[in-house]
């Protein structure tokens, strides 16, 4: 049941969010959908960094788990800084609140994967699918504050 209310209060969250968002303007909205969407996913190579171990042997977890060097992981999120700040050229110095949103989403899946490797020792697919909704849901509402 707490599974369930949690994905619910995250759904409402960027639902929230966005509906602010796309308020301002469809591009606007468009950029925190792609923000949002590409935040998700570079948590997700974090959630595989080399050092993270899975939980159990056999799942998702285990598959990817020790897949991603560091150095990749930290590539491809300044990369996508870089094309998501690229991307919100047109509003001026408010661009840069993408790529500050994408930092916020990640340092929000990076606390989030801390604390499930300390409490269950590694990570799962339930884990990971944790880390991309934590990290979307981050950066969609850095995006509503900034």
């Amino acid at each position: 049941p707490f599974g369930v209310l949690t994905l619910l209060l995250v759904l409402l969250a960027q639902v929230a969010a966005l509906a602010g968002a796309f308020a301002g303007s469809a591009g606007r909205g468009a950029l925190a959908v792609l923000t949002a969407a590409v935040t998700a996913r570079c948590a997700l190579g974090w959630g595989c960094l080399r050092p993270v171990p899975a939980a159990r042997p056999g799942g998702l977890g285990a598959m990817v788990a020790g897949t991603v060097p560091p150095a990749g992981a930290a590539a491809v999120s300044a990369g996508c800084a870089l094309l998501l700040g690229l991307a919100g050229t047109a509003e001026g110095w408010w661009a840069l609140r993408y790529p500050a949103a994408l930092a916020v989403g990640l340092g929000c899946a990076l606390l989030l994967l801390r604390r499930c490797v300390r409490r269950f020792g590694g990570v799962t697919g339930d884990v990971l699918g944790a880390l991309a909704e934590t990290a979307a849901t981050g950066a969609l509402v850095a995006l509503a504050l900034l």
